[in-house]
């Protein structure tokens, strides 16, 4: 995923997706959704993921979404 936001580093997190300059896993904001828990839960449990990250992770994931349904 190429996204503003996301940084993949072999030595943080055995190199997953994190939301740029922390160690939180881009994937942790699919399972707290996922699991019915809001944004503002997500927040409030990594205060080091600002609303504008997870919203652009967000938005960059849908348009990826579309985009690959479109091309099939």
């Amino acid at each position: 995923m190429n996204a503003p936001f996301i940084s993949r580093d072999p030595q943080i997190m055995s190199g997953a997706l994190c939301f740029m300059g922390t160690r939180v896993l881009v994937k942790s904001l699919f399972d707290y959704l996922e699991a019915g828990a809001t944004l503002d839960d997500f927040l409030g449990d990594f205060p080091t993921v600002s609303r504008e990250m997870a919203i652009a992770v967000l938005e960059t994931s849908k348009e990826n979404l579309s985009a690959n349904a479109s091309a099939t």
